[in-house]
């Protein structure tokens, strides 16, 4: 993971005081460049202008919701960035939620109200990240397999992994 003197992050939330408390919580662990949009159409904008090492991401916007500002980043052919850690952060953070969110793509999930702890702990989680991507029909984004679990003896998961073939029917 580079330092945190070498990162450019960009925030993207439609409440200007949220904006301002992370810029605050970054600038205090000496982030380099910190870029902040009001809405997804800005966000991409500033993405196209330079290259952003992790956006910061609000659920609940408008026009555009992160959800969507994720799918665009992650799936748009004219993308700037579709490999760039995003973190959503947000109030709303039931199951299905936090799997919709995986489901779209981001790299990690923060609750909000946050603390500094906590925002600092998931981004460089997910700026150390090693999952490779996966592209699939409405999908690309880390995968969503976090490795293999300890001591698991059940079958291969998918027909790719080493050995399926030759060990089981499929």
């Amino acid at each position: 993971m580079a330092s945190p003197s070498d990162l450019h992050v960009l925030l993207v939330d439609d409440n200007r005081q949220m904006r301002t408390l992370l810029r605050s919580l970054l600038r205090a662990a000496g982030v380099g460049k910190i870029s902040d949009a009001a809405d997804a159409d800005q966000a991409f904008q500033l993405m196209t202008e330079s290259q952003i090492d992790l956006i910061l991401l609000d659920w609940k916007m408008r026009p555009m919701d992160g959800l969507a500002f994720t799918r665009l980043v992650r799936q748009a052919p004219n993308s700037p960035n579709p490999y760039a850690t995003i973190l959503m952060l947000t109030a709303h953070t039931e199951r299905h939620r936090v799997a919709s969110a995986r489901d779209a793509g981001v790299s990690g999930f923060l609750k909000k109200p946050i603390s500094a702890h906590l925002l600092f702990e998931r981004m460089t989680n997910a700026l150390a990240d090693d999952r490779m991507f996966v592209r699939a029909p409405g999908f690309f984004g880390p995968d969503r397999r976090f490795g293999a679990l300890p001591g698991y003896g059940g079958p291969f998961r998918r027909a790719s992994d080493t050995g399926a073939l030759e060990t089981f029917d499929l």
